[in-house]
């Protein structure tokens, strides 16, 4: 079975979405890689989930792909007496570190990280930036604020700042027991929560120890400021919209998730769009216009994977979101003006000979007009390169790796398959046709271009270009 579109789908399991059969019918509606939230459920709900799809995958027999979200370091106030307070704009508001319950006057912020980086005209929000505080006087063990916004906070309400970066690690305690437990499970990607510097990724990275790849999701403004330093080390990022849109302008956060769709193709990358995605689909079995056209514009910006969050974790319609999200992805790549968007956008070939061979695949393909790219590969650097000139036709994945398959299932346009590496040229054709047709890409009469690295199996080695004729 293949897909009729090129973008992924990203679909979040959580207590809607845990039996075999849910599991099952999110799968075959559209979804390609399923991602299990470490902010919410035990191990022993993560272990079952994972036993579950990777029984699925046996009985599909196709590679599917499992991402590991970090929670990262939360930043929460204390409590309140009454556990709640009304605040009023224009009036004086403390933060310190007391322990002691919080009234309308002040509150603990039991976080000496914030004070140490927080002076004169920062900025606070709570709440995902329904109140909003500035910092009138900081003493580095409290802080004197102005409620500039915001009428009511609560007990643990979160707490943002923007304007500073903040000597805290990507990685608490709890995410580096979570790491651990989502690499001893197998799981194939890893996303990095509060990530500032290209440093968090490094750490994360090294825990990792090569088991899985590692994706850096972009919610801070430190984040975005070094987003190249990023993009070198990690292997993919997630455009987090909803913090981002917490911690920068909000009218903001449509260009920068252009601009950082953009900058990750370039690199190679593989990008997500996430959060709120088809947020009314939580609680309703359709989508509002606007969030169609979210979805849309995410796919024209070309765009690897769009994610589903809370539609399909504890949502009332989790099929129909996935089911929403696949047609609204192919009417897009359906309009006339869609390959024109990919080939005005194409990123330009680094001065290798791997990246000239892959773009010399893509113009040969679409000059020949090929049913497929084949594309054989053991670290899967091969597909990728052949993923970022976003093609006009399927890019067939010939892999001998498991882990490989698995990681490539949120690639753009890449149809994993995992097979034997070639023995020699012959076999390399004869393969690539066979499984072409098996897996539906191409029927007899139908030509393929091949590309692959010799000697067989050598890692990153794209060297070779094939125009293949699939026989009768």
């Amino acid at each position: 079975m293949h897909r009729n579109r090129q973008t992924k789908i990203l679909a979040t399991l959580g207590p809607g979405t845990s039996t075999a059969g849910r599991i099952a019918s999110l799968f075959d509606t559209g979804v390609d890689v399923f991602r299990f939230n470490f902010s919410h459920g035990t191990h022993a709900d993560h272990r079952r989930r994972h036993r579950v799809v990777r029984a699925l995958e046996e009985a599909r027999e196709r590679p599917i792909g499992i991402l590991a979200d970090l929670q990262g370091p939360k930043l929460r106030i204390g409590e309140f007496r009454n556990g709640a307070i009304q605040l009023s704009r224009g009036q004086t508001f403390v933060l310190d570190m007391k322990e002691q319950l919080g009234t309308s006057k002040r509150v603990q912020l039991p976080h000496p990280e914030i004070f140490e980086v927080m002076g004169e005209g920062s900025t606070l929000l709570l709440d995902d930036g329904r109140v909003r505080l500035k910092v009138i006087d900081c003493d580095g063990k409290s802080a004197k604020t102005e409620v500039l916004a915001g009428e009511g906070l609560s007990n643990h309400k979160g707490v943002n700042v923007p304007d500073v970066v903040l000597p805290l690690a990507a990685l608490s305690e709890k995410d580096r027991k979570d790491l651990d437990f989502a690499i001893s499970l197998g799981v194939d990607w890893l996303a990095l929560s509060f990530v500032q510097r290209a440093d968090d990724i490094a750490e994360a990275r090294k825990l990792a120890g090569g088991k899985a790849q590692i994706m850096a999701k972009i919610e801070k403004p430190a984040a975005v400021e070094c987003i190249e330093d990023i993009l070198e080390i990690a292997d993919g990022i997630m455009v987090a919209r909803g913090d981002l849109g917490v911690e920068t302008p909000v009218v903001g956060v449509p260009s920068l998730q252009k601009s950082l769709v953009r900058r990750a193709r370039t690199a190679g990358k593989t990008v997500v769009v996430a959060t709120q995605m088809l947020e009314s689909m939580i609680s309703s079995p359709f989508p509002t216009r606007a969030e169609v056209s979210d979805v849309a514009t995410a796919v024209y910006d070309g765009a690897d994977a769009v994610m589903l969050s809370a539609e399909t974790a504890v949502g009332d319609f989790p099929v129909e979101a996935v089911e929403t999200m696949n047609g609204v992805i192919e009417a897009a790549e359906g309009d006339s003006h869609y390959r024109a968007i990919m080939q005005a956008d194409k990123a330009v070939p680094e001065p290798t000979a791997a990246d000239a061979i892959t773009a010399a695949a893509r113009q040969v393909a679409e000059t020949i007009n090929a049913a497929a790219i084949v594309t054989y590969t053991t670290s899967g650097s091969t597909t990728l390169r052949a993923a970022r000139e976003r093609p006009a036709m399927p890019i067939l994945c010939l892999t001998p790796k498991l882990e490989t398959s698995r990681r490539l299932a949120l690639a753009w346009g890449v149809h994993p398959v995992l097979t034997e590496d070639a023995r020699d040229f012959g076999d390399m054709v004869e393969r690539a046709c066979r499984i072409a047709v098996q897996e539906g890409l191409a029927v007899p009469g139908q030509r393929l271009v091949i590309t692959a690295g010799v000697p067989f199996g050598t890692p990153g080695a794209t060297n070779v270009l094939r125009i293949a004729w699939v026989d009768g």
